[in-house]
C-alpha cells in the first residue's frame, strides 16, 4: 500500500459528514477554543453515577457501601493547587487535590436485604474519604472533606449513625491522615495551630537558582515531575506538609504528641501502644521528589518520647539503577501485623546494587517493644526482598524476586527462629498458568491483617486469577502448610467471572465472592460450598451502561509471523449484522509490555465472561459510532536470540500489528483499509511509531505519550540502559526520529499538567512541531489542568468528541479506488 494513499484526503470523505467535520474542525483553529461534546449516546453515560464502592466490615457482618459521584467538574480538577516535591496539594484543605470523593454511606447486613443510609449530618457538598474499620469492627472512621477543611468522623455500625469527632483541621498533604489506636481512639496528622500565614513569593527574583554536580559520581534520575524549583516552593512544601500529631478519642478530646514536624507516616503498633513515625527535614532536593529527602524513622511513645530512632538517611540524590537497586540503610519500615509491638524492617547486603556480587542481597529485620535490645535478623534473601504476610509466632509467608531474570520465590520462614527457611514456590513472574496465587489474609482482634489459617491451623488458602490457557478463572485453594499439597475449593465457571473477595469462615466453605458475566454487571454474592447450593445475590448494582447491551464481544487468539501467539478481544457495534452490514471501520488500541521468553507471550490473559462497559474516555465509545474495536491486541516486545527485548521493538511491534489487522479482515468484521490504531501513553508511544514505520493504518490516535527517547535518557519502561550506553537504540525507538516518514493523520491529546514521569507535555508539543514542519496531517489538542490521566467531564467528554470527530473525518469513510 503506497504511503500517498494512506491516509483519506479531506475532498473524498462523504460531503455532508466532511462539511460537517470539517466545519467542526475550522471552528477550533483559534489556540483555545469552548469544551466540545461527545454524541449524546456517550454523553449520557458520562453523566451517570458511579457504581457503589463495597468495603466488609471488619466482623465480616455487613457491608458499606460508598456512594460516588460521576465525572468531578474541571473547576475542581483547576482549582488552585500547589505541585511541589513531587505532590499537588490543595491550600484550602491541606489535603490532595484533584480529589472526587464519595458522597454517602449506606450499610446492608452480609445475608443480603435493602441498604440502610448512615444518619449523619453532612455540610452541603461535603465528600468523604479514607474509610477505615476499628480494629473490633464495631465502629468507621472516615475523614470529611469540605472547601476549606479535611475532619475526622467516625460512625457506630449498630445505630447506623455518625459524627463529627473534632472541628480541628487534619493534614492530609502527605497521606492518609488517621490510624486507629485501639478501639476508642485514633491519631492522626493535624494542620499545627501555629502554622501561621502562606508564605509570600517574591516580588522580584532574589538571585539564580544553582544546581551542581561535584562528586563524580553517576547520580542517575528519572524525568520526576512537580519537582521542587526555588527557595518559595521549598517554603510552601514545608508549610503546608508541616503536620502536629493529635490523639482523638471518640468524644472529642485531642492531645498533641510530640512537636509539629513533616511527618511523612505515622502509624500505631497494633497494640496501640507506639507509633512508629516517619519525619522530612531540609536540606531538599530539586532533583528529585519528596520520598528521597532527608528522613528520620523513629519510635514514639504515645507521649511523644522517642524510644529508639530506627534510620536517620541523608538526601538521596543516586540510588542503584535497575527494578531491583535499593537504598541504602533500612527501608520499608512497618509493625508486625501478628505481634503487640514489633518493628520490622529490611537492609540492603549489597549496597543497594545489583550488579554487585553477593551471596545474598537483603535481610529482614525485627525488633521488640520497649526497642532497646539489638535487631535480630529473621531472614536473608538472594535476590531482593519483596515484602512479608505475617502470620503468628512460628509462620510468615516472605517473598523475594529478581527483576532481570524474571524469577520469584515464596518462603516459609519461622520468627521464632526454631525451623529453618523453607521454600514454597519458585517460578517465573511471566508465567501466570503457573501462579499458585496469593495467601488469604484476614482481620485478627487487634485490627490487623494476618494469614487465614484453618481452626486447627495446619493449613491456609490460596486464591488468584487462576489464568489458563481457556482465560483466567479465579479459585480458591487451600493449602496443607506441611506438605505444601494444595485442594481446590473453588474455581470460577463459565459462563461467568467471579472472584473471592473474603472468606467467611475458617474452613473456606462460606465465600463472599463478585460474580459478573457478559450481560451482568458485577454483583456481591454469598456462597456456602459445603451445602452446594446456589450463590445468594447481595447487591443489585445495575447496568450503569445499558446502551451497550447489545455489543458483540469476542477473545480471538492469532499468530505472529515468528510463531508467537498472540490475543485480543474483538468487539462490534450494538445491532451489527455481518451478513447485512459487512466489513467495518475499526479502531485497534492497544499497549506494548516486554517478555523474556516467547511462552510467556503467547500466554492468554483475561477472560470472555467479563462485564464490559466503558468509562472516563475510553475507546470502547467507538463502539456506539458505528466502529469496531480491537481491544488490547497483545503486542509482545520479547528479549529473543540474546539480545534485550527492545533490540527488536520496531520490528516485533510492527509484525504484531500487522497479525492483528490480518485476524480482524480474515474474520471478515474488518474494511483494512478502514482501520485506525490508537493507544494512551506507551500505547501512543507504539501509535506513532506504527505510523512512521508502516502503511497499514488509516490514522492514528496518541493520548499523552513519549515520542523522543532522548527526554528521558537514563531508561524508560523496562530499558535499563540509558541514551549514552544505547544511542542508536534511542534514536530508533523514538517516533521522532521518523517524524518526516508519518503520512496518516495523527490526532494528539495530552493534559498540559501531566505529572506522568517521562511523559512531560513537551513530548507532544515537540513532535506536532515536527509533525507540521514536515508537512504531516496532526492536530494537537492540550487539555488544560489534565494530569496523565483525564479526570474532567468537560475534559473527557472533550477528548472523546476529539477522536470520535477525528475517526470520522479519516477512517470512517470507504477509501476510494485509485
Amino acid at each position: 500500500m503506497p504511503s500517498s494513499v494512506r491516509a483519506l484526503p479531506a475532498r473524498t470523505a462523504r460531503p455532508i459528514a466532511l462539511l460537517a467535520l470539517l466545519a467542526t474542525f475550522a471552528a477550533a483553529l483559534p489556540a483555545q477554543t469552548a469544551y466540545r461534546q461527545p454524541p449524546a449516546a456517550i454523553a449520557q453515560i458520562l453523566d451517570a453515577p458511579a457504581t457503589p464502592v463495597a468495603s466488609l466490615s471488619a466482623d465480616r457482618s455487613s457491608i458499606m457501601l460508598l456512594a460516588r459521584p460521576g465525572l468531578p467538574p474541571i473547576s475542581e480538577i483547576a482549582a488552585p493547587e500547589y505541585r511541589v516535591a513531587g505532590i499537588r496539594l490543595n491550600p484550602r484543605t491541606s489535603g490532595p487535590s484533584r480529589q472526587n470523593p464519595a458522597n454517602g454511606l449506606s450499610v446492608m447486613p452480609i445475608t443480603g436485604g435493602a441498604a440502610t443510609p448512615i444518619a449523619m449530618a453532612l455540610p452541603a457538598g461535603a465528600g468523604i474519604g479514607n474509610l477505615s474499620w476499628s480494629p473490633a469492627g464495631t465502629r468507621f472512621a472516615f475523614v470529611v472533606s469540605t472547601d476549606d477543611a479535611l475532619t475526622l468522623w467516625v460512625g457506630d455500625l449498630a445505630s447506623k449513625s455518625a459524627k463529627q469527632v473534632s472541628s480541628r483541621r487534619l493534614n492530609a498533604v502527605l497521606g492518609a491522615p488517621c490510624d486507629w489506636a485501639g478501639e476508642e481512639s485514633l491519631v492522626c496528622t493535624t494542620v499545627p495551630a501555629s502554622r501561621g500565614a502562606e508564605p509570600v513569593a517574591p516580588a522580584t527574583p532574589e538571585g539564580p537558582i544553582v544546581q551542581e554536580a561535584l562528586t563524580g559520581r553517576a547520580d542517575r534520575a528519572a524525568t520526576y515531575q512537580d519537582l521542587l524549583k526555588n527557595p518559595h516552593d521549598e517554603a510552601i512544601f514545608a508549610h503546608y506538609a508541616t503536620s502536629q500529631l493529635v490523639r482523638f478519642t471518640l468524644d472529642g478530646r485531642a492531645t498533641e504528641i510530640g512537636a509539629a514536624a513533616i511527618i511523612s507516616g505515622a502509624t500505631v503498633s497494633p497494640d496501640g501502644t507506639w507509633l512508629l513515625v516517619t519525619t522530612l527535614s531540609k536540606p531538599f532536593s530539586y532533583s528529585v521528589p519528596l520520598n528521597f529527602f532527608p528522613t528520620k524513622v523513629e519510635v514514639w511513645g504515645m507521649d511523644g518520647r522517642v524510644a529508639r530512632t530506627i534510620a536517620t538517611r541523608p538526601l538521596l540524590e543516586r540510588v542503584s539503577w535497575g527494578g531491583d537497586g535499593a537504598q541504602v540503610g533500612p527501608r520499608n519500615p512497618s509493625w508486625r501485623a501478628d505481634a503487640p509491638a514489633t518493628l520490622t524492617w529490611v537492609e540492603a547486603l549489597d549496597g543497594g546494587d545489583p550488579t554487585r556480587e553477593a551471596a545474598k542481597r537483603d535481610r529482614i529485620l525485627a525488633i521488640d517493644a520497649p526497642f532497646t535490645a539489638q535487631a535480630r535478623t529473621l531472614f536473608e534473601t538472594e535476590w531482593r526482598a519483596r515484602g512479608i504476610t505475617w502470620g503468628r509466632a512460628d509462620f510468615a509467608i516472605a517473598r523475594e524476586a529478581n527483576s532481570k531474570s524474571r524469577k520469584a520465590r515464596t518462603w516459609v520462614i519461622d520468627p521464632s527462629g526454631k525451623a529453618a527457611p523453607r521454600l514454597l514456590f519458585e517460578r517465573s513472574t511471566e508465567d501466570r498458568y503457573a501462579d499458585p496465587g496469593d495467601f488469604r489474609t484476614r482481620r485478627d482482634a487487634r485490627g490487623q491483617q494476618v494469614v487465614h489459617f484453618t481452626a486447627d491451623g495446619n493449613s491456609a488458602f490460596l486464591s488468584g486469577n487462576g489464568a489458563s490457557p481457556e482465560g483466567d478463572r479465579p479459585f480458591l485453594d487451600r493449602i496443607d502448610l506441611a506438605t505444601g499439597k494444595t485442594e481446590r475449593l473453588f474455581r470460577s465457571t463459565a459462563p461467568y467471572y467471579e472472584t473471592v473477595v473474603d472468606l467467611l469462615d475458617d474452613r473456606g466453605t462460606r465465600l463472599l465472592t463478585r460474580r459478573e458475566s457478559v450481560d451482568d454487571p458485577p454483583n456481591y454474592f454469598s456462597r456456602d460450598l459445603a451445602r452446594r447450593s446456589a450463590p445468594v445475590q447481595l447487591t443489585q448494582f445495575k447496568d450503569p451502561a445499558p446502551q451497550f447491551a447489545g455489543v458483540k464481544k469476542e477473545v480471538v487468539q492469532y499468530q505472529r509471523n515468528d510463531g508467537v501467539t498472540l490475543q485480543a478481544t474483538v468487539y462490534l457495534p450494538p445491532g451489527y449484522d455481518k451478513a447485512r452490514d459487512g466489513a467495518l471501520p475499526f479502531l485497534l488500541w492497544a499497549y506494548p509490555r516486554e517478555f523474556g521468553s516467547a511462552d510467556a507471550a503467547s500466554q492468554v490473559t483475561g477472560s470472555q465472561y467479563r462485564f464490559t462497559r466503558p468509562g472516563g474516555s475510553s475507546h470502547l465509545f467507538a463502539l456506539l459510532q458505528g466502529y469496531g474495536v480491537m481491544d488490547d491486541p497483545t503486542m509482545p516486545i520479547i528479549a529473543m536470540g540474546g539480545k534485550e527485548s527492545n533490540d527488536t521493538y520496531v520490528e516485533q511491534l510492527v509484525a504484531s500489528a500487522q497479525a492483528a489487522v490480518d485476524k480482524i479482515v480474515t474474520m471478515g468484521v474488518a474494511d483494512r483499509d478502514r482501520i485506525a490504531v490508537g493507544g494512551h501513553s506507551y500505547g501512543a508511544f507504539m501509535t506513532a511509531n506504527l505510523l512512521a514505520h508502516t502503511t497499514i493504518f488509516r490514522a492514528g490516535v496518541a493520548r499523552s505519550g513519549a515520542y523522543n527517547r532522548t527526554l528521558t535518557p537514563f531508561g524508560f519502561q523496562g530499558e535499563e540502559r540509558s541514551y549514552w550506553q544505547a544511542p542508536d537504540l534511542y534514536e530508533r525507538m523514538s517516533p521522532f526520529t521518523y517524524a518526516d516518514k508519518i503520512k496518516s493523520p495523527i490526532l494528539l491529546i495530552h493534559g498540559m499538567a501531566d505529572n506522568n514521569t517521562g511523559t512531560y507535555p513537551i513530548q507532544s508539543e515537540r513532535m506536532y512541531a515536527a509533525l507540521k514542519g514536515n508537512g504531516g496531517t496532526a492536530r494537537y489538542v492540550q487539555l488544560p489542568a489534565e494530569s496523565h490521566g483525564y479526570a474532567a467531564r468537560e475534559s473527557v467528554g472533550h477528548t472523546l468528541f476529539e477522536m470520535m470527530a477525528w475517526l470520522d473525518q479519516y477512517v470512517k469513510a470507504p477509501k476510494l479506488k485509485m
